[in-house]
């Protein structure tokens, strides 16, 4: 429950909708509700602005299922990462509304409106290969509440692709960048813009790329000012914060 439904419960109480009873009912899973195997964090909107997200890897299906299904029943915006085709099922089964990101492998669900500032995140990506972390980060920064706009396959072998897209992403207020490989397209966007930049390395390339390591220490060293790096395929993290940066 956050902060706007809350405000709601007490004015209904207050209009006599709602008995004192039954808003107590609905507050007594506050500050968070114990399922035995997991312990949801109810406050979190409260604190820091969006519920809890749910990271579906090493998690079973049952779980997911009972995690989402809980929080469904309070009224929150739900996200799934690192969802399989499974657990995407089983949330279906009990939330038909679900949207699910095959790509992305993510599932969300809006149960609450948001106010949606001007400004929007502008995801750009090297290759077609960063794909799936690429729609992970706008699965992520759509259920937040941002506009998204995306431009991928735009990475440094082929960089006229790039600067004929340099009017979105310079209009953005946040930019995120995701590429594998030597991880370069961070850097040349750092130095083409004003606009804070999230860089996301992935772990695509061959052999002396180290599973994104390469793209890392390549973004961690950049000499463009404005970029920060996320971990290693973290599409979530660097959407994020994407978000609360457009919404400063």
């Amino acid at each position: 429950m956050d902060v706007k439904s809350i405000e709601k419960l007490l004015n209904d109480v207050k209009n006599d909708a709602v008995s004192l009873d039954d808003a107590v009912k609905k507050l007594e899973n506050l500050p968070f509700s114990d399922l035995g195997f997991a312990k949801i964090d109810n406050h979190r909107a409260i604190r820091v602005g969006y519920p809890e997200v749910i990271y579906g890897e090493g998690k079973t299906v049952d779980h997911v299922k009972q995690i989402v299904e809980h929080m469904n029943g309070n009224g929150d915006n739900i996200l799934v990462t690192r969802c399989s085709e499974e657990m995407a099922q089983a949330v279906l089964d009990v939330c038909p509304d679900a949207h699910y990101n095959q790509m992305g492998r993510t599932v969300s669900i809006s149960n609450t409106e948001q106010d949606i500032p001007e400004g929007y995140i502008v995801i750009v990506a090297a290759g077609t290969s960063d794909l799936p972390v690429v729609e992970e980060a706008y699965e992520t920064a759509k259920i937040l509440g941002n506009q998204v706009k995306k431009l991928t396959d735009v990475g440094v072998a082929g960089i006229h692709r790039l600067f004929a897209n340099l009017d979105v992403i310079r209009e953005a207020k946040v930019v995120i960048v995701v590429a594998g490989m030597e991880g370069a397209l961070a850097s040349v966007v750092g130095g083409l813009v004003k606009k804070p930049i999230i860089a996301v390395p992935t772990s695509v390339g061959y052999g002396a790329n180290f599973g994104g390591l390469a793209a890392l220490l390549s973004m961690l060293n950049s000499c463009a000012s404005g970029v920060s790096v996320v971990n290693i395929d973290n599409g979530f993290g660097a959407a994020y914060n994407a978000s609360m940066i457009n919404k400063l």
